[in-house]
């Protein structure tokens, strides 16, 4: 054998963990705040992180939520709309012209609203759990 096994990889800005529960840890996800001080903010933009934060200068480079906040928000918006918008064809028949002024708007508040407090929950859940991407070293290797 030759020696290589994977393990996962220290992370430095992961292992600055504060002494903070799970549920301190997705209060400031929700709130999107810094997931070790919760008090910086995590966003510059609608989406987009900031390179660390103000408060007490944690890296923001580990964050990576992918895209499992806008999966889980539009599956379950998605469920949402489509049954509102089923339960009201088959009880009122309304013209599609209604339809649409009624499940447009409806789509915007359930994928856009959440985004956001979705996002920095899935980071603020990364930091706490130490998630990080898996490494291969070779052990053998001084």
């Amino acid at each position: 054998m030759s020696g290589v096994r994977a393990r996962r990889a220290p992370a430095s800005a992961l292992s600055q963990d504060a002494t903070r529960t799970l549920s301190q840890a997705i209060v400031a996800g929700l709130r999107c705040a810094c997931p070790r001080c919760g008090r910086g903010k995590l966003f510059q933009g609608f989406l987009s992180l900031r390179p660390r934060c103000e408060v007490c200068g944690l890296d923001y480079g580990f964050a990576d939520s992918g895209d499992g906040p806008a999966v889980f928000i539009v599956l379950l918006g998605g469920a949402i709309v489509v049954g509102a918008a089923l339960i009201t064809e088959i009880e009122f028949q309304p013209p599609y012209w209604l339809h649409a002024v009624l499940w447009l708007p409806l789509i915007l508040i359930v994928t856009l609203g959440p985004l956001r407090p979705m996002k920095g929950l899935m980071i603020a859940l990364q930091f706490h759990h130490k998630a990080a991407e898996g490494r291969v070293y070779d052990i053998d290797r001084p």
